[in-house]
């Protein structure tokens, strides 16, 4: 029988695991706690984390001190949690430094043998009230691999707010994205609504994961949701930490965008004007 055959259809099983950052907890004592609500998702297929919940996102003092390379302390902590597990792992996103001693924003998705399968550099680095713009390094490339849930790309919290991103994820054959996120409280209906529009447009499966919590005295929204191609949310978080539930099938994709395909009906005349 094939693995992603299980409780009862073809479904892949997702845990959302909203992480608090606290300014006050060590990053060290931060990833052992994270670790253990990730083993708390043993039995999920793919596990899914945050936006930059090791350093805390509002934590700007402290990007440089807690940059990583690309297979450092976060990266390896994910490799080690998904062979664990047998999941797939994405472990949110951290602050990189690569060889040149930039910063970027790095999300990473690990398979259940514990290799990188894919890398993500946010592209939209935030300018509004953060910091995050002028200390990090905005990534240059897109692109998706294959998962249990069809090819899947990335994106990270801000980027939902460019629509032409996500497109260009779907013209390289995007059926899921995954998108980690620190996005404030006080602008709660704006998740929902471009989690809701960003599926429903591209007809794609959304897996997003928010922060929660207070850092440096901004509330995180939490509310991560899963939503299908129809703008159907099968799954959504409160505002707490833990970890929140959801069977997607993967075959989704494929039945919306033959039932209703808005995207074969693309036209861009002027591109050829």
């Amino acid at each position: 029988m094939d693995r992603w055959a299980v409780r009862g259809g073809a479904v892949v099983r997702v845990a959302l695991v909203q992480v608090a950052s606290p300014a006050e907890e060590g990053v060290a004592r931060r990833r052992e706690r994270v670790g253990r609500m990730v083993r708390d998702a043993r039995g999920a297929d793919l596990v899914v984390l945050p936006e930059l919940w090791a350093a805390g996102y509002f934590s700007f003092d402290a990007y440089a001190e807690q940059a990583e390379p690309a297979d450092g302390s976060t990266v390896a902590a994910g490799r080690e949690w998904a062979r664990d597990l047998g999941a797939h792992v994405h472990v949110g996103s951290f602050v990189e430094r690569d060889d040149r001693g930039r910063l970027f924003n790095t999300a990473v998705l690990v398979d259940p043998s514990g290799e990188v399968v894919h890398a993500y550099r946010k592209i939209h680095v935030f300018g509004h009230a953060s910091l995050e713009a002028r200390l990090l390094t905005p990534g240059e490339r897109i692109d998706v691999t294959g998962t249990p849930l069809g090819p899947l790309g990335a994106t990270t919290c801000y980027d939902l707010r460019f629509p032409e991103l996500w497109r260009e994820l779907v013209d390289l054959g995007a059926q899921a994205v995954i998108v980690p996120a620190a996005w404030p409280a006080a602008r709660r209906e704006h998740w929902r609504l471009f989690t809701s529009a960003r599926a429903v447009e591209n007809q794609v499966v959304l897996i997003a994961c928010n922060a929660v919590g207070e850092q440096h005295g901004t509330a995180l929204g939490g509310n991560s949701r899963v939503v299908d191609p129809w703008g159907t949310v099968l799954a959504e978080a409160g505002t707490d930490e833990g970890i929140t539930w959801c069977d997607v099938d993967p075959n989704v994709v494929g039945r919306v965008r033959a039932e209703f395909p808005v995207l074969a009906d693309r036209r861009s005349p002027w591109r050829n004007a």
